[in-house]
């Protein structure tokens, strides 16, 4: 059985973390980092029969902006459409139902976000960003 939870004390961190350290957009992040950014989100687990099989994160002030972060799901469970189940979790949250602009990064799931509204950027020249290198 598959469900998804936001009871953060549910969440297997060490697993998150095991996960994150090694993907490109969070290499190196240390157990205590991956705290931090569960403590500071709204979170979702998912868990297939009460193992947490994958992750996601929203950072949001829940009226005007949500940044969607850290999706996966683990690499034994994939292409079984548990992302997808993931997301629409989060697009009908009832905490996120008042947020009117909500973005994402991703280099290769554009197709999974699209089913869910997600496009390029209309006015990416709007955008900027500010990035800090590790030392």
């Amino acid at each position: 059985m598959i469900t998804v939870s936001t009871d953060k004390s549910q969440l297997d961190v060490p697993f998150i973390q095991n996960f994150l350290k090694d993907i490109y957009w969070a290499a190196g992040r240390t157990i205590e980092e991956v705290q931090t950014t569960i403590d500071a989100s709204l979170c979702f687990g998912i868990y297939l029969d009460g193992k947490q099989i994958g992750f996601a994160r929203v950072v949001t002030d829940y009226v005007v902006f949500a940044y969607l972060m850290d999706v996966f799901i683990d690499e034994n469970h994939r292409g079984k459409g548990y992302s997808s189940i993931l997301i629409d979790a989060m697009m009908n949250e009832p905490q996120l139902q008042e947020v009117k602009i909500w973005r994402l990064a991703t280099t290769d799931a554009h197709f999974l976000y699209e089913k869910f509204g997600f496009k390029a950027l209309a006015h990416p020249e709007k955008m900027m960003e500010k990035i800090i290198l590790s030392k």
